[in-house]
């Protein structure tokens, strides 16, 4: 009698123990899938939140190869100040991600101003929102800016967004296309109202603890009229910090180019860009 209350106490004890670990086990599970939750949001220009960057580029060198109708290379800007703003509009069965960037430049000859500030507007059906990702699409419009620094014309056009987590990666890609506002007949034969086709492929991989590595800011050009391809490379190395009620993102990040030779324009051979980003969630 007295072995069985025995073993009934610790078959008892044994499984409050089992629930307690369970228990505790589940916890720590939900604790870290919000972790990546918050993570993967701080690292989402297209998710559903507020998000305010800062960042400041100087880029000290260029290519000065000699083109294919021996000209020298032009020199690019040498440095600018960059302002981005997402200000999402969340309703039922859309969500608008409006993105307004504003960029102050500085030439090789001491001017500055303000170059074309871009606004596009995601449209993102809930259709189209999956949870670990999302596809979207919508206008695109630049203002023109400082003809010293920058085209003295309005454009338009679109852009096209998708993007994926998986695990630890975070991967995506972004496409402007648009037009100059100008007429047509005004322009040069050999030269259209076209603007090149900016392709911004981006690839992240979070190291934990907040930390990860990426590709950078990388948009790749197609220039229509020239039929040519620039494309730079680099590498980002970033901090996430994670706050109840919004997160921090900051970075650093160094870039070149890798694919510019038939290019007819700059070409950066080395740059630096130091990057500080908030973003509060929208609900």
């Amino acid at each position: 009698m007295f072995a069985l209350i025995r073993f009934r106490l610790v078959g008892r004890a044994w499984l409050r123990l089992t629930i307690l670990l369970a228990a505790m086990n589940c916890n720590f599970f939900a604790l870290a899938f919000a972790e990546d939750d918050a993570e993967t949001k701080a690292l989402d220009s297209t998710a559903t939140q507020w998000s305010f960057q800062l960042a400041y580029q100087v880029n000290p060198d260029y290519h000065n190869d000699i083109l294919s109708d021996g000209t020298q290379r032009p020199e690019g800007m040498t440095d600018y100040v960059q302002l981005r703003i997402v200000a999402p509009l969340p309703f039922e069965r859309i969500t608008v991600l409006p993105r307004l960037t504003f960029r102050h430049y500085e030439n090789p000859a001491g001017q500055s101003g303000l170059g074309n500030t871009e606004l596009f507007a995601l449209l993102i059906p809930k259709g189209w929102d999956w949870g670990t990702g999302r596809v979207g699409l919508g206008p695109l419009v630049t203002a023109p800016g400082n003809k010293n620094v920058a085209k003295d014309e309005w454009g338009y056009g679109f852009a096209a967004a998708a993007v994926n987590a998986q695990g630890k990666w975070f991967y995506g890609l972004l496409l402007t296309r648009s037009w100059q506002a100008v007429d047509p007949n005004m322009l040069p034969p050999d030269q259209s109202d076209t603007n090149p086709l900016g392709i911004a492929p981006f690839l992240n991989y979070r190291l934990g603890n907040g930390y990860y590595i990426g590709n950078g800011d990388m948009v790749a050009l197609w220039d229509w009229n020239s039929k040519s391809l620039y494309m730079p490379i680099g590498v980002r190395f970033g901090k996430l910090l994670l706050r109840s009620k919004g997160s921090w993102n900051i970075y650093g990040e160094y870039q070149t180019s890798l694919i510019y030779k038939d290019w007819p324009g700059s070409a950066v051979e080395n740059s630096i860009r130091l990057n500080v980003t908030y973003t509060i969630p929208a609900f």
